[in-house]
């Protein structure tokens, strides 16, 4: 029923003037769409009255805020992403509503986008699921996500784009341009230094400027200045003694000023917590604040918000004028007539055959080999009899569960249903539970219609594993984290980096009696493997959303060649992390980013440390051979650039992608840098013996650091390295060049 009381009363005016005469030209400014949107916004503004004012400011349900029924301005409605559109849900509750027809395509989770390293695969996301909210007729995506990756145990690690700021932002950008396209904003999330879960509310960041601005902001700039992000999330954690959803500095003085950000911001869900902070310090609009009136019976308690009456009141004591209320009603305006306003939206679609291509795709695509000794895969189906699939995580449904951004599909496709589907009857597929982890079927009323409970022991489980693998040619074993408490899932981070529900132990004696063990890693996150020597095999799997066991099954048999890589590093342990080696993670009250700018490799490269799996690390069935990298000049001026080319060759017998990888080294700098920082990526795509002249264009911009003496980019004349290599830590050919 949402929006019809409006769409009638703009249709009814409309009508009216049709009737006597009038034409378009003679419609009020504010719903001309012929006129200029700010000119449209300032008629809205001067015919609105402060009531009027203060309500499109807050929330009216768990994801609406109101319109101006008066003037016909219509709701504007959000839904949770970012890797799907949520089920709908009651009107003031968080449980489902219950419909028949909020059904939705899952795509993968964005580790797996960002593992693709293919800015059009991210292209292809945003369109995707931007037609997927324009069908479900919402006006703002609550995603995607762009917190920096800092510990294996960040709870909401799935959700974003790795450790990565360069790749994160490459990444984000068309994500964003390709939703907004079809009038549905996006919501880039969660604004700032959200890195950990357990204590969200209350944690508080102690991170200075420039490791601010040179890790943990640059996605969300380029979310801002490039994809041009109609909206964005506040976080819920504090930021030098300001909660991050009403705070001066990330919100008014960076994202407003130095940004030049037009859009609204948009609090967390129960992310406000003072009047006056809200209205001074940049928040636009307020959703999810706990209010005793849900409670105890007010009639309307979105009227407790912070936003809402106690707003009104301080405006009529003479506290405070219109002046930041305008702004904000500014604000939420546009972001109105941007979407739930906008004349000319495209149609949208739901659950399409486009939408399921898309996202088998984006998963094929994101899938990173990590080892392949022997040449296990791709399985051989002609000399393959019988596979063996072992772990729980071959069966369990991957896309309920882990917070808000828990999902309703109209299918999941699971590992094991993918396999037998593609091998058909000329391979025998055994199955074998393994360990019994997370058994829920029901989340906040999404019933998966799985009953996993399992009563037998740990003992029982292996026992029946190792006998159904004896009998197999190729044994594959899926294992790693789910979307339950304390793993991959939103308000609760990881208890540690091991593997849960004794599947290390599982894995030792598989070992023990076959040579041809594949290991499956379903997670969004790095886990320990203290098994990794005996394991000839590995492959990270992700969590790829409703064609999740197709894709795996493409890439397993050969069909699809694998091409993606680590979006972040995989360490030994976790002493081996900047985090927990000299920061602090997850803490409630300071948290201590004591590591600073060496977040990921550059804390690798800084301590000399190997890795388990480097940043950038993927591998493939065929093999590349880099040339050596030549420059387009050794000298560059302040205001040019030098382009840096490497040609690339497979040298193997099948057509396949490689990432080629573009990393800067300073030289000479008067500040410490990290070893080397990526500063661009190409994914190409080669015939058997074909070669490809990859050409990176560095500019001053690629050299600089953030100043934060002077509050500003600095890039200081001297010697630069260009290091192009198919990993962080697999550097092919390097070539050196100078600043003047």
């Amino acid at each position: 029923m949402k929006r019809v009381f409006t769409s009638l009363f703009t249709v009814t005016t409309l009508l009216c003037m049709v009737a006597c005469g009038g034409s378009q030209a003679e419609l009020p400014d504010y719903l001309n769409p012929k006129k200029d949107i700010e000119v449209r916004i300032d008629d809205a503004m001067s015919r609105m009255t402060l009531d009027e004012k203060i309500a499109i400011i807050h929330a009216q349900s768990k994801f609406s805020s109101a319109g101006v029924p008066r003037l016909g301005i219509p709701e504007l409605w959000t839904t949770d992403g970012p890797h799907g559109i949520r089920p709908e849900v009651l009107w003031d509750e968080w449980v489902q509503a219950g419909w028949t027809n909020d059904f939705c395509v899952a795509f993968p989770a964005l580790t797996a986008l960002a593992a693709t390293w293919n800015t059009e695969m991210s292209a292809l996301y945003g369109k995707s699921i931007g037609e997927e909210a324009r069908y479900r007729e919402k006006d703002v995506l609550l995603g995607p996500g762009v917190n920096i990756y800092r510990s294996p145990l960040g709870g909401r690690n799935f959700e974003y784009m790795g450790e990565d700021p360069y790749l994160a932002s490459r990444m984000v950008v068309p994500y964003v341009q390709q939703v907004q396209k079809i009038g549905v904003a996006t919501c880039v999330k969660h604004y700032a230094l959200n890195n950990a879960e357990t204590f969200r509310h209350t944690t508080e960041p102690v991170v200075d400027d420039r490791t601010l601005y040179e890790i943990y902001l640059p996605a969300f700039k380029a979310a801002v200045i490039e994809g041009g992000s109609w909206s964005i999330m506040g976080a819920y954690n504090l930021f030098r003694g300001e909660h991050a959803c009403h705070n001066d500095l990330l919100l008014n003085k960076i994202l407003k000023e130095e940004w030049g950000f037009d859009g609204a911001v948009i609090s967390d869900w129960g992310g406000t917590h003072d009047t006056r902070e809200a209205i001074k310090n940049g928040l636009d609009l307020e959703f999810g604040t706990w209010t005793d009136g849900l409670t105890m019976g007010k009639t309307n308690s979105y009227d407790l918000y912070h936003l809402a009456d106690a707003y009104k009141k301080l405006i009529e004591s003479g506290e405070f004028t219109t002046k930041e209320l305008d702004d904000k009603v500014r604000r939420v305006l546009r972001l109105m007539y941007r979407t739930s306003m906008k004349a000319d939206k495209p149609n949208g679609a739901l659950v399409s055959d486009e939408h399921i291509a898309a996202a088998y795709t984006i998963g094929a695509e994101g899938i990173v080999l990590l080892k392949n000794e022997k040449n296990l895969l791709p399985i051989d189906l002609s000399k393959t009899k019988t596979i063996a699939v072992i772990g729980e995580n071959a069966i369990k449904m991957m896309t309920i569960g882990g917070g808000s951004s828990s999902l309703k599909v109209k299918k999941e496709v699971n590992p094991l249903e993918g396999l037998r589907k593609r091998v058909g009857k000329d391979v025998e597929i055994l199955y074998a539970r393994g360990y019994v982890g997370d058994t829920t079927s029901v989340y906040k009323r999404v019933d998966s219609g799985q009953r996993l409970a399992d009563d037998r022991s740990e003992k029982e489980l292996i026992a029946e594993a190792v006998e159904v693998a004896k009998r197999a040619d190729v044994v594959l074993m899926f294992g790693g984290l789910n979307k339950a408490k304390k793993q991959d899932c939103e308000s609760t981070d990881r208890a540690e980096l091991g593997l849960p529900y004794g599947q290390d132990q599982l894995i030792a004696a598989l070992t023990e009696v076959t040579d041809n063990l594949i290991y499956i890693n379903i997670s969004g996150n790095a886990v320990a493997m203290p098994w990794i020597d005996s394991v000839p095999a590995i492959v990270q799997g992700w969590y790829l959303g409703s064609e999740a066991g197709n894709s795996l099954a493409a890439v397993l048999v050969g069909d699809v060649n694998p091409s993606g890589k680590l979006p972040f590093t995989f360490p030994v342990q976790l002493a081996d992390t900047g985090a927990h080696s000299m920061g602090e993670f997850s803490k409630d009250g300071e948290e201590h980013y004591g590591e600073g700018l060496l977040v990921g490799y550059r804390w690798n490269d800084a301590k000399d440390i190997d890795p388990l799996f480097a940043f950038g690390h993927g591998l493939s069935y065929t093999t590349f051979e880099y040339g050596e990298a030549t420059v387009s000049r050794k000298k560059m001026s302040r205001d040019g650039s030098v382009t840096v080319t490497v040609p690339v060759t497979n040298t193997g017998k099948r057509q396949g992608k490689e990432i080629v990888q573009l990393y800067i080294t300073d030289c000479q700098a008067s500040v410490m840098r990290p070893v080397k920082e990526l500063k661009g990526f190409a994914k190409v795509d080669l015939a058997p013996g074909q070669t490809k002249k990859v050409k990176f264009e560095i500019t001053a911009e690629h050299l600089s650091f953030f100043d934060d003496k002077q509050h500003a980019w600095v890039a200081e004349p001297g010697e630069f390295e260009a290091l192009i290599g198919a990993a962080s830590d697999d550097i092919r050919t390097a070539v050196s060049f100078t600043l003047k």
